[in-house]
């Protein structure tokens, strides 16, 4: 619905009256301005599953100064999850300190786990309080093993919570896997598959009357065909055209870098040239088009610095960069209800 429809939609209700060919505002509705933040952080891979290299420092100290309401981790540890708690609530950032934080489990310990001390996977943190969390587990991908056949890669999930007060309202976090094998009686790659379920969660919600935002490391560019189903027509660009879905990606209206597809988020050498250059947008937060309120934003925020990893990526030009992905925190207004 256009953002004027809305607002006559919602004029006309206060005096019963009913807008012909628009679906009339529930009396219960309610817009609502939220900030998401989210940080593919390498937590075992780089960080070997440390809390004391500086990381957590500089994840709390970014969720407040940019005034999260919702915050989420990739690629956690779940010792690191805990420190990032106990930080947040450390800072007062949090308004119910026995309440407000999730994590989904996607490895259980073991050997060269996060240097052996916990399991890993991804967290969602509220600044409110928050309700009882779901983890949708999405399909399994496979990936190659050194003598070239196949197993089992890490099992990905999607979390998600609402907010205990505003039950109708959800944040979720998602990591979708790399996996581009089309596995014997499949058509689509598990890449696909595992977007294509999370799709279909997000739809489920929005036929239930449910608003949310969903952030994560997509593992896909804006312009790749496999996102034609999450970006709304209205979103197409030379930069990412032919889209057919319901979202909009907070950072895809950013007039001075990149429209329709945004910032870069990701290091390392992308899977297909951006259609702008340099380096790779794997990062999103979508919100359903339908949903929206009013004007959105988005940004991509230099990689901390002055981390002491153990392990930093291959070719670095700087060692002691906190993660090898990119901050990305977005603003977008949604109705509720």
């Amino acid at each position: 619905m256009k953002r004027w429809q809305r607002r006559l939609t919602v004029v006309l209700s206060l005096f019963g009256l009913v807008l012909t060919g628009a679906a009339p505002a529930s009396a219960a509705s309610t817009t609502a301005t939220y900030t998401v933040w989210n940080w593919n952080v390498a937590g075992n891979v780089m960080h070997r599953g440390s809390t004391t290299d500086g990381f957590v420092e500089a994840a709390v100290s970014s969720i407040r100064y940019r005034g999260a309401d919702f915050a989420s981790f990739n690629e956690l540890c779940f010792n690191q999850y805990k420190a990032i708690q106990e930080g947040l609530v450390a800072a007062g950032w949090p308004e119910d300190t026995g309440n407000f934080a999730r994590f989904a489990e996607t490895l259980a310990p073991k050997t060269g786990l996060c240097d052996g001390q916990s399991s890993f996977g991804n967290a969602l943190f509220s600044k409110k309080a928050l309700g009882t969390s779901r983890q949708y587990l999405l399909p399994q991908a496979v990936e190659k093993t050194e003598s070239g056949g196949l197993k089992n890669a890490e099992p990905r999930k999607m979390l998600c919570a609402p907010q205990a007060a505003q039950t109708r309202m959800k944040f979720c976090t998602v990591h979708i896997t790399t996996s581009n094998i089309v596995q014997e009686g499949q058509t689509e790659a598990d890449n696909v598959r595992q977007l294509n379920a999370v799709r279909t969660i997000l739809d489920g919600f929005d036929t239930a009357g449910e608003t949310y935002l969903v952030a994560g490391d997509f593992n896909a560019q804006p312009h790749y065909s496999r996102l034609n189903g999450y970006y709304a027509p209205s979103a197409d660009t030379g930069n990412n055209p032919s889209n057919t879905g319901a979202h909009r990606e907070l950072d895809d209206a950013d007039a001075t870098y990149c429209p329709g597809y945004g910032e870069w988020t990701a290091e390392g050498t992308p899977g297909a040239a951006p259609p702008c250059g340099g380096n790779a947008k794997i990062d999103h937060i979508f919100a359903r088009e339908s949903r929206i309120a009013g004007p959105y934003s988005a940004d991509s925020l230099a990689i901390a610095t002055g981390c002491a990893v153990a392990n930093p990526p291959e070719g670095t030009t700087d060692p002691t960069k906190c993660s090898d992905h990119r901050v990305v925190v977005g603003t977008v207004a949604v109705l509720i209800g």
